[in-house]
C-alpha cells in the first residue's frame, strides 16, 4: 500500500478506538489498493489452479503414452520370438582365423538355414558337410539366431591353415 498511508497494510484497522473513521490516512486510497490487491491474488489463485490442472492432464497423458509404448514394446517382442525360425544345430567352436570366424559366426550361434539345408530337410550332419564340399570356394548363405535376433552371415568354405573348410565345428540341436 501506499507509503503516506503510515503503515497501513492489509488488515489495520481503519477506524479509530471510538469507531468513527481514521483521519490521518486516506481511506479511499486505501481501500482501491485493497481492493485491487484482493483482485490480483484470486486471478492468481485461478492462474495457479489452471496451471496445475493442466500439469495433471499432461502427466496422466504421459504416463497413459509410457503404458502404451511398454505394450506395444511387450507385444512387439512377443511377435518376434514366434516367428523365429526353427534352428536344427548350433555352432560350439570356432577356430580363429578360419573361414567360419572371417565370416563372424560365433560360438553358440544357432543354425537356422545353411545354404539349401534348414529345420525341415535336415536329417544330420552329413547333409551340412555336402553342402560344404560341393560349395568350396563359393559363399554360402547361413541365416543363425544370436540372441534372440536373425543374423545372416555369408560363409565361403575354403582350404586354410587349419583342418576342414569352415573351421568350426556344428552340433545338432535335441529338439
Amino acid at each position: 500500500l501506499p507509503s503516506q498511508q503510515k503503515g497501513v497494510g492489509m488488515h489495520e484497522p481503519l477506524v479509530d478506538a471510538e469507531g468513527f473513521p481514521r483521519s490521518d490516512i486516506d481511506l479511499y486510497q486505501v481501500r482501491t489498493a485493497r481492493h485491487n490487491i484482493i483482485c490480483l491474488q484470486n486471478d492468481h489463485k485461478a492462474v495457479m489452479k489452471q496451471v496445475e490442472e493442466a500439469l495433471h492432464k499432461l502427466h496422466a497423458r504421459e504416463k497413459e503414452k509410457h503404458a502404451r509404448d511398454e505394450a506395444e514394446a511387450l507385444a512387439e517382442a512377443m511377435s518376434q520370438n514366434q516367428s523365429l525360425p526353427q534352428a536344427f544345430a548350433k555352432v560350439n567352436t570356432v577356430s580363429p582365423g578360419s573361414p567360419a570366424s572371417v565370416s563372424g559366426l560365433q560360438v553358440d550361434d544357432e543354425i537356422v538355414e545353411f545354404g539349401s539345408v534348414n529345420a525341415n530337410n535336415f536329417q544330420n550332419l552329413q547333409n551340412i558337410a555336402t553342402v560344404v564340399q560341393h560349395s568350396e570356394g563359393r559363399p554360402l548363405s547361413v541365416t543363425v539366431i544370436r540372441g534372440g535376433r536373425r543374423v545372416h552371415v555369408g560363409l565361403t568354405p575354403k582350404r586354410w591353415a587349419g583342418k576342414g573348410l569352415l573351421g568350426c565345428n556344428i552340433i545338432p540341436l535335441q529338439r
